[in-house]
């Protein structure tokens, strides 16, 4: 073999070896609407960290969009390396399909949801239809954005919410529905994701509360400037956890399996558990909790098991096809 057919060669190895080095630290975020901007700046966060500890570049690319239609995007074959959803039953659904492990919740602590969250309401400056509570919400003289239950965590929550408190004032589960009904009759349209409910409340102008995320706040003070909207927390709300899963089908394909479990690992750490609180987003370290007192204020707070069972429990009696929302839900004319 000549020279330059030695060299040719050992050029065409090594440019095949940078190739898969640049794609094993690859990795794809797939997550739920209304986390962009937190897993921006975690993302910095621990690029910066696995540099530094392990010697390593790795570049995250990040999805967005309502929590369930991403998970049917990755069962599709989104080949997601990691899933940060908003909803414990996106994450079983792909469990279920074998995409990503069938003991996922048990990988990480606190059943694989590093940060929980809860439902609270926007509204518009000056909160001129003095919305305080949930009752408030099904006066006639508002109107009220929410997600549709179908198609993103949110949604299911912001449902679940509304339901749970009226249990939590001692209703029985009749007259939750009959709350919720009327609830939903004040819905003039239902919003795809989390940010299309924000867009649908704020660019569209429709809409006297917004029901969401408490970590949205945040987001609508970044892109629209501070002082647009007000925020109410209503007396009683529910604990969303926020799961998070390694993509098994992906990993094994790519050998991203260390930097995607490393990824999540630092969802735990005290400067990941930081970032979140800084978009409030309520994390599991009892120290942080104390130190951002003043933005997680003192709410009710009930979890979907004490009232529905289980979230899955919740997702077959209640947002299955022929569940209770369908029940419940007729689409505004």
């Amino acid at each position: 073999m000549t020279s330059l057919k030695i060299k040719t060669l050992l050029a065409a190895v090594a440019l095949a070896a940078s190739g898969a080095a640049s794609a094993q630290n690859q990795l794809l975020n797939v997550s739920y609407d209304v986390a962009r901007e937190f897993y921006k700046d975690y993302n910095t966060a621990f690029v910066a960290h696995y540099k530094k500890t392990k010697g390593v570049d790795v570049k995250v690319d990040q999805s967005h969009a309502g929590s369930s239609a991403q998970a049917r995007a990755v069962n599709d074959g989104l080949a997601a390396d990691v899933v940060t959803f908003n909803t414990t039953t996106d994450v079983q659904f792909l469990a279920d399909n074998g995409v990503v492990a069938k003991d996922w919740a048990k990988k990480f602590p606190f059943d694989a949801a590093p940060t929980t969250s809860t439902m609270l309401f926007l509204v518009r400056q000056g909160n001129p239809k003095n919305i305080k509570d949930w009752d408030d919400l099904v006066r006639p003289d508002v109107k009220v954005v929410v997600v549709n239950p179908k198609t993103g965590g949110n949604g299911r929550m912001a449902y679940l919410a509304a339901w749970g408190q009226v249990r939590a004032k001692g209703g029985t589960d009749a007259q939750a529905a009959d709350f919720v009904s009327r609830l939903y009759k004040n819905v003039p349209v239902l919003a795809r994701g989390g940010r299309d409910a924000t867009g649908i409340f704020l660019q569209r102008g429709v809409g006297d509360v917004l029901v969401t995320f408490e970590s949205e706040v945040v987001s609508v003070n970044n892109e629209f400037g501070a002082g647009k909207v007000d925020a109410v927390h209503p007396s009683s709300s529910v604990v969303a956890e926020n799961p998070v899963a390694v993509v098994t089908r992906t990993v094994a394909k790519k050998g991203t399996v260390a930097d995607a479990k490393a990824y999540l690992d630092f969802l735990y750490s005290p400067q990941g558990q930081e970032i979140a609180a800084k978009h409030n987003i309520r994390p599991r370290n009892e120290a942080l909790l104390k130190k951002y007192a003043h933005v997680f204020k003192p709410i009710k707070l009930f979890t979907v098991d004490q009232y529905f069972g289980s979230v899955a429990q919740a997702q077959k009696v209640h947002f299955n096809d022929g569940g209770q929302f369908d029940k419940l839900y007729i689409p505004a004319k």
